[in-house]
């Protein structure tokens, strides 16, 4: 029964998306990270990505990483910045202490952008956390 299901809340994951500078390519780019600040690592961490607005959807892009170690981050993908004109969804589900979490993050549109930009401390970067 639908009583009996208990829905863990989600805290200490953020998604952020960042722009740095990329020394391979001598580019300025946008980059989506996972920050875990909890105290406990997390385990088959799924991110699935899609952007959208009302008459246009991306394709899905699904990305997968095995452990998140406690008050780490990660580099989940590069996005373009054509899509910051969509909102942008990145539901991320994950495995703490054999219990699955889930959590959906937003970008809506036309909010990231280079004057919204703060420091993020776990990163030691100027980014944008999702909604």
């Amino acid at each position: 029964m639908k009583k009996d299901i208990t829905i863990p809340e989600v805290t200490g994951i953020e998604i952020a998306v960042v722009y740095e500078y990329n020394d391979l390519y001598k580019t300025d780019d946008w980059n989506i990270y996972i920050i875990n600040k909890k105290d406990i690592g997390l385990e088959m961490v799924v991110i699935v990505s899609q952007g959208f607005n009302e008459t246009k959807t991306t394709s899905l892009l699904r990305k997968k990483i095995d452990k998140l170690p406690a008050n780490s981050f990660a580099k989940v993908e590069f996005i373009q910045p054509e899509l910051f004109k969509l909102n942008n969804r990145f539901q991320v589900t994950f495995f703490e202490e054999n219990t699955l979490h889930d959590k959906t993050f937003v970008f809506e549109k036309d909010t990231v952008k280079e004057g919204a930009l703060r420091m993020i401390p776990e990163l030691n970067k100027r980014g944008i956390l999702a909604e």
